[in-house]
């Protein structure tokens, strides 16, 4: 998903905003804190014998665009801490926009917001490399990844990253081409080490690649241009294969809810607002606005839990809470986490 309009861009091009410094995805690795390796699947117990699809998934929104010192602090940036830092915090789902860059080399998939002259976050490979690393060191976590494919790519062109980045190992691979309930357990997708599923938008899938899954083939999504904190609802947005939400769910789609909030900047321009997200990312189901109160009013109208959650600045209230509220876990099913707050 574009999150900020294009005259956002060639707004802020001209500026002093910078590229993201290669090296902040991988930082944090070094620090990862382990989970129980004999007992939990994604930090807890409690989800090993749950389906993949009967789980939900905490996830940050624009993952790999930091609005940190490595970024000079970019009013483009979603989120505070890199893509290891939100594993490690517990979010198992990470989403980001791929963008194509040319040069006399060849082809490269770049992660940019928006365009590449906005928000540089380095290549696919080495964000791909990072996550692999992290799941070298994590043998019980199961992890999602959603690319936006801005550039429509085919499948064998992020399928070449895949490999070589060496992440493809773990790709996960459906029993069926389009929505299923038939998904593994947590632990199944473990002991299977099939532990990374992918998702990408505007891809036809690809036999040679067959972890990388058309994302509205299997997962539907909500509104996601939000600027009041009474803007958030459970309306399918996409695809429009579906006139409703409740249609989805009945065929067996799984459920994303965006719930993120932007300020708008000037005209047309948006930025993801930070003004509100303590409120935003609340477990809270109280305050209009709160993430907590998002989630039950879908799962209410949906007769089904969301899936994937995607949020900026996953720190933040923290959002996490919210998932294991979803889940039904509580602190003393959770183990491996580190606070990022």
């Amino acid at each position: 998903m574009v999150s900020l309009r294009r005259a956002f861009a060639a707004l802020l091009a001209t500026t002093s905003l910078v590229n993201a410094l290669p090296s902040t995805v991988s930082d944090s690795t070094t620090n990862s804190a382990e989970s129980n390796s004999t007992t939990a699947c994604n930090n807890s117990p409690s989800l090993c014998s749950r389906k993949y699809n009967n789980i939900t998934h905490m996830g940050a929104h624009d993952s790999a665009f930091l609005r940190d010192s490595s970024t000079s602090n970019s009013i483009a940036g979603n989120q505070y801490y890199n893509a290891t830092v939100a594993l490690n915090s517990g979010l198992r789902l990470l989403q980001a926009q791929v963008h194509t860059v040319n040069s006399t080399s060849g082809t490269t998939l770049e992660l940019c917001h928006t365009t590449c002259s906005l928000l540089d976050a380095g290549t696919l490979e080495k964000w791909l490399s990072s996550i692999k690393t992290w799941m070298d060191a994590h043998e019980n976590e199961v992890v999602t990844i959603l690319l936006v494919n801005s550039d429509n790519q085919a499948a064998s062109v992020f399928g070449k990253v895949f490999e070589s980045s060496g992440i493809s190992k773990y790709g996960y691979t459906p029993s069926s081409s389009s929505a299923t309930s038939s998904w593994p357990t947590l632990q199944e997708m473990i002991s299977n080490n099939t532990r990374l599923v992918t998702f990408v938008a505007s891809i036809t899938a690809d036999s040679t690649y067959p972890y990388l899954l058309p994302e509205f083939a299997y997962v539907f999504e909500t509104h996601y241009e939000v600027t009041s904190a009474s803007g958030f609802n459970c309306t399918i947005d996409r695809p429009s294969t579906y006139t409703t939400a409740s249609a989805a769910v009945s065929a067996n789609m799984m459920p994303l809810m965006n719930h993120f909030q932007y300020q708008i900047l000037t005209g047309d321009i948006l930025i993801p607002d930070v003004s509100d997200i303590d409120t935003t990312n609340s477990a809270s189901t109280s305050t209009q606005g709160n993430l907590g109160l998002h989630a039950q009013t879908c799962t209410s109208q949906w007769g089904k839990k969301p899936t994937f959650v995607l949020v900026d600045f996953f720190n933040k209230g923290p959002a996490i809470d919210a998932a294991d509220d979803l889940n039904g876990l509580s602190s003393s099913d959770i183990s491996g986490r580190s606070s990022s707050n």
